[in-house]
């Protein structure tokens, strides 16, 4: 698939990056919303600046997804993004209503994108902040955690929703941070975690932190729980440097440390895996400024650079990168962060974007200017599967849809004297109401029923069948199982209250 480029990219533009035989094949989307107007500005600055690319057009969002495809992506598209490897984004709409999945999270788990870099920087005096030496880059896990959106309906009065953390997972994001660290000279890296609460899926990715932070003696390596941390960070975020981070946090974190720096607008993202790349920026599509020329492309244009340094193309990144520094302080500055006391000129994205070619070869004097080493991408990590662990089952969780209370249904869960297992807890939303629970807690219609393996037994699937089996004869309304195991003697599962 290669769409015509739209008419916001002026036709000697449109023509270069096209029929361009030399240069690294991308993927581009115009996307929704302001997307077309900023992607215009941003390719007209990358090219004007010398960037060697031949642009694929492929169509994704907004009309793809009320053409009937809940994806928001055409089969076709994913050719030219497996074939160029390259993805330059613009923001896209994703309809209001139910049955749209989020495109983003389609990419980037279809595509290995398991490391989401976001540099939030402050520009001040030119840009108003409260935070004028901030430089921070925040590194988000991009495949797992609650976004692997796993959800379900249960009881009448409970959902949930699944909260995913893998070893690999963990492995790779905190190894590409400390490598992103160690390849851009940063001295620091902060791991943000909830391990107080959550102490296996966010206790996991703790203690990968520590293993990994080992191989790297000469980058500091600390922690922070993630409410404080965020407070910190709003607060005073010139403490931190790298921040490395599972899925939710880091989207929650990285457009706060984008809003204290300046603008949420500013903000650029970089999602890398082994295979390929795409490039973005933070924000949405804001459809209600659409087709009005007076959006921001910074975000956009620097997620370009970043997208020029990953393909090889450090001499043209630095000299857009620089270009644009210096229009941002020569106070030429789009509606959105205009000042009067700071800005001189108010310009549209038209006029921003000639506003940096005009300055293409010039550095800033105030603002620090940039320098990119032409080197090889940050390095990806790979995953070597290590040799399996004794997993030994020693109970089951069995969740149920109850409207009594919980002694009426720890009689209908005692199980026959023959079966390996015996009722030893029964908790709603994680509190104990039996035995010995307190009058005073509330409870929905949803119970979760611990059983253990009764001693000396060793019990396998079947007799975890055979329970169910019992159970649903007596009319237990059971909606889900988690089986419980030890691995290599160590506990797989939290313990309840009483145990």
């Amino acid at each position: 698939m290669n769409l015509p480029l739209p008419s916001h990219l002026d036709t000697s533009t449109a023509s270069a990056l096209t029929g361009a035989k030399d240069g690294t094949p991308i993927t581009v989307s115009f996307g929704d919303g302001i997307g077309p107007e900023i992607m215009a500005a941003s390719l007209k600055i990358l090219h004007a600046a010398g960037a060697k690319l031949r642009v694929e057009t492929i169509e994704i969002g907004e009309k793809v997804y009320l053409g009937g495809n809940s994806s928001g992506i055409e089969p076709t598209a994913w050719d030219s993004l497996r074939g160029t490897k390259v993805f330059y984004k613009a923001p896209i709409t994703t309809p209001e209503g139910g049955g749209y999945k989020s495109l983003n999270v389609t990419v980037r788990k279809s595509l290995g994108l398991f490391a989401n870099v976001r540099p939030c920087v402050s520009y001040a005096p030119y840009v108003a902040t409260k935070h004028p030496v901030m430089d921070i880059v925040i590194v988000r896990e991009n495949e797992e955690d609650l976004y692997a959106g796993i959800e379900h309906r249960q009881t009448d009065e409970v959902v949930q929703c699944l909260k995913l953390i893998s070893r690999p997972g963990c492995e790779k994001i905190v190894r590409y941070a400390f490598e992103y660290a160690r390849a851009n000279g940063r001295k620091k890296v902060t791991c943000f975690a909830k391990a107080n609460i959550m102490k296996m899926t966010d206790g996991l990715f703790n203690e990968v932190f520590d293993e990994v932070a080992k191989e790297y003696p000469e980058i500091k390596a600390d922690h922070f729980i993630i409410d404080i941390g965020t407070a910190r960070l709003a607060d005073t975020p010139e403490i931190f440097d790298v921040i490395v981070t599972s899925n939710l946090y880091g989207d929650v974190i990285s457009d706060v440390a984008a809003q204290i720096a300046g603008s949420v607008g500013f903000a650029p993202s970089a999602n890398i895996g082994q295979h390929c790349a795409m490039f973005e920026a933070i924000h949405g599509s804001a459809p209600t400024i659409a087709g009005q020329n007076i959006a921001n492309p910074s975000g956009l244009l620097l997620a370009g650079v970043m997208m020029l340094t990953h393909i090889g193309q450090a001499d043209v990144a630095e000299k857009v990168h620089n270009a644009w520094l210096k229009t941002i302080e020569d106070g030429v500055h789009t509606a959105d962060i205009f000042d009067e006391a700071s800005s001189s000129e108010q310009v549209g994205t038209d006029a921003f974007a000639d506003a940096v070619i005009a300055r293409l070869g010039q550095t800033p004097q105030k603002l620090a200017s940039v320098h990119y080493e032409a080197t090889a991408p940050v390095a990806v990590p790979t995953y070597s599967r290590p040799e399996p662990l004794k997993k030994d089952l020693v109970g089951i969780d069995i969740f149920t849809h109850w409207r009594g209370d919980a002694d009426s249904l720890a009689e209908q869960l005692v199980l026959d004297g023959d079966a390996p297992f015996d009722l030893v807890l029964i908790t709603n939303r994680g509190v104990k109401v039996w035995p010995s629970g307190l009058p005073e807690t509330f409870c929905t219609d949803h119970w979760r029923c611990r059983f253990m393996a009764r001693e000396g037994t060793a019990p396998g699937n079947k007799d975890i069948v055979s329970a169910l089996s019992t159970l649903a004869g007596r009319g237990v309304d059971f909606v889900k199982t988690e089986h419980l195991y030890e691995f290599d003697g160590k506990l797989g599962y939290s313990l309840g209250q009483g145990q």
